[in-house]
């Protein structure tokens, strides 16, 4: 892990149309530069490039191997068939640009700092905590405390995944007071995520601790930040994309329809068939089709192959890439004041997404009217007999955390969040599970593999190295 905990990158490279290069500018050992040079290069500029970078860790082969161990994708050809097979090795993973993005992010503060900018400070606390999460909840213990100091710490240590965590709230606690500053720039001309809209960052972050308290079952902390979380969907953070293929597209619609067609899919995978089992159900007041459609569509790569809707659907080249959403908010807070006995609150929560829904609204996009259906549920519905309650348990608590969690691994589609579900849910009281199968074998992966650059590098690195079946801490 040497040296990338400073990134200075060409002020060129910043505008949205360089996504797709982006990923090349990350990956080049030259960006790395002395954290002195800070004063070098303004805070626009660092601002545009660190979220170029935390949209790319948001669309990028980690993102699909997760989706694909929580059952959403599957791997068809060459790689990503061993991927669905949860056949890796540290060889498969890698660190760049995920540490160089949040070392940029940490520049950011860096440079607000410099010039008394409180605003801007806060943006890249936000854009640092996005990373670091991702890192941790993928890695278990990593490098966080000593990851941005190369000269004092070239090999830095391992923080235990729970002080991560820890340490990531305080982190946005900060942000918080940052973001909550009565004056400060935030630069809406480089700020193609919220436009400058300070309001939307405050929210977002209150959304991000709301997630982490969730994955540490602190239900009523969750609820809390929650309450205080993004608003609606017009505040979703999004990464917006283009059209210009090599250029600013999608990623996801760069893998499915350009780069590596018909290495994954969704033949054999559990979301559409979770889709579809709310398609023509004993429940009437939902139908999945509109959105069934919005996702898959058959035959783009091979007679009746079931793919991604790269047509007119989610996958298409300009769609924007989710990463933290009303959606999302609005889920948390409904599972964990289910959790917390509080059902009438868990319901309206849940409704809110649904009424969206009802209204065809995702991730910054629109989906058809035929076959969209999201009524309005009551208690009644998940008593034993209601139409809601496709567990047929006799618990109201159980049945309708069974509704929510099945609400939540439908709109992570291509998020990393659902693979924290798949774990996380294993051991949270009471166990609520959707059944989703093993591809191979008798083991579902619990975790990513530390990369070998890092084993080979740094010493710090916990021994003895775990398996990508072996839980992580904070999900066990």
């Amino acid at each position: 892990m040497k040296k990338f905990t400073t990134v200075i990158l060409i002020s060129a490279a910043f505008s949205v149309g360089l996504l797709s290069s982006c990923k090349k500018i990350f990956e080049n050992p030259d960006i790395n530069t002395n954290p002195n040079a800070v004063t070098n290069v303004d805070l626009p500029t660092l601002m545009g490039g660190t979220m170029l970078g935390v949209g790319l860790l948001h669309e990028d082969t980690d993102v699909r191997i997760a989706s694909m161990w929580a059952g959403e994708l599957n791997g068809l050809a060459r790689a990503h068939l061993g991927y669905a097979q949860y056949i890796v090795s540290a060889q498969n993973f890698t660190w760049s640009p995920l540490y160089p993005v949040a070392g940029q992010a940490r520049l950011m503060q860096l440079k607000a700092d410099s010039i008394g900018n409180a605003w801007g400070k806060g943006i890249g606390q936000v854009l640092e905590a996005m990373v670091i999460a991702k890192a941790t909840a993928l890695y278990g213990d990593v490098p966080y405390s000593q990851a941005f100091d190369a000269a004092r710490y070239p090999t830095p240590v391992f923080d235990k995944q729970q002080d991560v965590y820890t340490a990531l709230q305080t982190t946005l606690d900060n942000t918080i007071t940052n973001l909550s500053a009565s004056t400060g720039s935030a630069y809406p001309a480089k700020d193609f995520i919220y436009k400058g809209d300070v309001k939307k960052w405050l929210a977002a972050a209150n959304t991000l601790k709301a997630r982490l308290f969730l994955h540490t079952g602190n239900y009523a902390q969750a609820v809390q930040f929650a309450q205080r979380g993004i608003a609606s969907p017009a505040a979703d953070a999004l990464m917006p994309h283009g059209t210009a293929i090599g250029v600013d597209i999608n990623q996801n619609y760069d893998f499915f329809a350009v780069s590596r067609i018909g290495d994954a899919g969704f033949d054999g995978a559990y979301l559409p068939k979770l889709m579809q089992s709310r398609i023509g159900s004993a429940n009437t007041k939902t139908d999945e089709t509109a959105l069934y459609n919005y996702y898959f569509k058959k035959g783009l790569t091979a007679t009746n192959s079931l793919d991604g809707n790269t047509v007119d659907g989610a996958f298409v080249n300009n769609a924007s890439q989710p990463l933290i959403t009303y959606y999302e908010n609005q889920l948390i807070l409904a599972e964990a004041q289910a959790r917390l006995g509080q059902y009438n609150e868990a319901l309206n929560a849940l409704n809110s997404v649904r009424t969206n829904l009802n209204n065809g609204i995702i991730n910054g996009r629109t989906f058809g009217t035929t076959g969209r259906k999201y009524e309005a549920y009551t208690l009644a519905d998940f008593s034993p007999s209601g139409q809601a309650n496709s567990t047929g348990s006799g618990s109201l608590q159980v049945a309708l955390l069974y509704e929510i969690i099945s609400q939540r691994y439908i709109c992570f589609l291509m998020q990393y969040e659902a693979f924290n579900d798949y774990r996380r849910l294993a051991n949270a009281v009471p166990v609520v599970q959707l059944p989703i199968p093993l591809n191979t074998g008798t083991q579902k992966p619990q975790r990513f593999i530390y990369p070998q650059v890092e084993i080979n590098t740094n010493p710090n690195v916990p021994k003895p190295l775990a398996n990508q079946f072996t839980k992580l801490p904070v999900f066990q």
